[in-house]
């Protein structure tokens, strides 16, 4: 189900299995068409790369059931796929399957290397936070960096601290205590830790005890996550700015900038102003069939250009910051809430100094992305 800023399903992006419910069946199920922040609460949100496979698995396993005319509860079908999801991680079968086959889930990147080295010589403080196993980030960053680092350097050498298995969002609010994990040996040490060191890595712990150790308070450190719930609401909260990594990001500033789109989005307004234009100067005693057969052929020509600006994106859903009607999604709501800035990369970055500030132009009504490009920014030299 695909929500709006306000909390209202998105009529043509509400799905049981892979069957899209019309609007009896949603009003049926849901009673409204609004779901309230509280009733949200319960919901979970889907918000990250991880997110595609286990909800196109929740949307077939459930597809099956009703193919099959087996009964089952719903509820029990996301509980069970999310205990073998969270089986798969715990027990490291999902990180030995990617470094065993590197060159098919990884993307080497030397542009990332170039930005954490920008930050150093800045005299930045760098650290990382991971919920993965060392032995993963490990192999991962050796294959990602090892076209780019010099022999004898090391991933480790760019960061102050390391901290993995961190068990986010968890780390933000319980107070365990970090614990020093032996790279060698694979063991962890009961010594307290106090200070964290740069050639050691840690394990656990949590925010509290991070920000004793460090000192790095407040608005002076910026988190980068892609995960908006297990990544960036905890650091949000405790003051810290953050950077939101969405991947979709650049593919859709293409779409929504190419002119097919922009003709399609034309089109839409106009109708839109037409249809308001022929509700205020028509009254209700006054509705002819030559009105009515106008407003008939005003609102096609509305869902027409909607549905091709929503297939351009996604079929089932559209884009990721709006929904069908041009309202920001519940996404877009989570990114104003938690992030103070996004973008579809970190090496974006790049192309700033790092003491530059970014700000929100005044006169944007909606996300700073949809702001029309110039074409010249896509050509190719």
């Amino acid at each position: 189900m695909k929500l709006d800023f306000f909390g209202s399903i998105e009529p043509d992006g509400c799905y049981f299995g892979r069957r899209k419910l019309n609007r009896k069946e949603i009003h049926d199920i849901y009673g409204t068409r609004h779901i309230g922040r509280d009733q949200a609460r319960g919901l979970v949100g889907l918000m990250d790369f991880f997110c595609f496979s286990e909800a196109c698995l929740i949307a077939d396993i459930v597809q099956h059931f009703v193919d099959a005319k087996l009964e089952f509860d719903a509820c029990y079908i996301y509980e069970d796929v999310n205990r073998a999801i969270q089986h798969v991680h715990r027990s490291g079968l999902v990180h030995r399957g990617i470094l065993s086959d590197p060159h098919r889930y990884l993307v080497k990147n030397g542009q990332i290397l170039r930005f954490l080295r920008m930050l150093r010589e800045k005299g930045k403080k760098l650290f990382l936070l991971t919920n993965s196993p060392f032995y993963f980030v490990d192999g991962g960053m050796r294959f990602m960096l090892e076209d780019s680092l010099g022999c004898r350097d090391s991933w480790r050498e760019l960061f102050d601290v390391v901290i993995a298995k961190a068990n986010k969002p968890a780390f933000y609010t319980w107070e365990h205590p970090f614990r020093c994990y032996d790279t060698e040996k694979d063991t962890l040490a009961f010594t307290k830790v106090d200070t964290f060191l740069p050639d050691k890595v840690y394990y656990q712990g949590c925010l509290k005890s991070f920000l004793q150790i460090t000192k790095w308070n407040g608005p002076e450190v910026i988190y980068f996550g892609d995960h908006l719930f297990s990544d960036l609401r905890g650091p949000s909260k405790a003051g810290w700015r953050t950077a939101a990594i969405i991947h979709e990001l650049e593919n859709e500033i293409h779409i929504q900038n190419a002119d097919s789109y922009r003709f399609e989005q034309a089109k839409f307004h106009i109708m839109q102003e037409l249809l308001g234009r022929l509700h205020a100067t028509v009254a209700n005693r006054e509705r002819t069939e030559a009105y009515n057969s106008l407003l008939e052929e005003l609102n096609v020509e509305r869902q027409k250009a909607r549905h091709i600006m929503k297939t351009m994106f996604n079929r089932s859903f559209g884009a990721t910051f709006l929904t069908d009607t041009g309202q920001e999604s519940a996404f877009a709501y989570h990114i104003h809430q938690y992030a103070d800035v996004y973008t579809s990369k970190p090496e974006n970055f790049l192309f700033y100094p790092p003491e530059a500030w970014l700000h929100v132009p005044f006169d944007i009504k909606i996300m700073p992305h949809h702001l029309k490009i110039p074409s010249s920014l896509f050509r190719n030299n």
